[in-house]
């Protein structure tokens, strides 16, 4: 058994793919549009039916959502996990522009690096580096 991340965007869905395989080394492998005739969702021409990226060994899929059913996500988050302060830094920096702070990336308690935030896609993240020592 496998647990995925299946997210719905309001038509960005191939930008942000293309965006998360450039920032965080993902591999898109599979891109369906939707199909054009009578069935198609009006304003879906040129859109994502179904996308799966496979990041750091985890499969990420998604597609745009038809106009009125799209609702952002809320208090659901992404959270990347790590190995130094120096990606961190990085990823924040990249996926953190043009969305909006949450928490900025700084020193915790429990990380190194931690950071809040949400990017200009709409999906929420949050990117540590966890302090391995109590």
């Amino acid at each position: 058994m496998r647990l995925n991340t299946y997210l719905n965007f309001n038509g960005n869905c191939e930008a942000a793919f293309e965006y998360y395989a450039q920032h965080l080394g993902g591999k898109i492998i599979v891109k369906v549009p939707y199909m054009t005739g009578p069935n198609m969702p009006p304003g879906m021409d040129g859109k994502l039916m179904h996308a799966r990226i496979e990041i750091a060994g985890t499969v990420l899929m998604a597609s745009d959502t038809p106009a009125g059913r799209y609702a952002p996500m809320g208090s659901n988050f992404l959270s990347l996990s790590v190995d130094s302060k120096e990606e961190a830094e990085r990823i924040y920096a990249a996926l953190s522009t043009g969305g909006e702070i949450r928490m900025k990336m700084e020193e915790t308690f429990f990380a190194h690096r931690f950071a809040m935030f949400t990017d200009k896609f709409g999906v929420n993240w949050m990117v540590l580096h966890e302090k391995t020592e109590r």
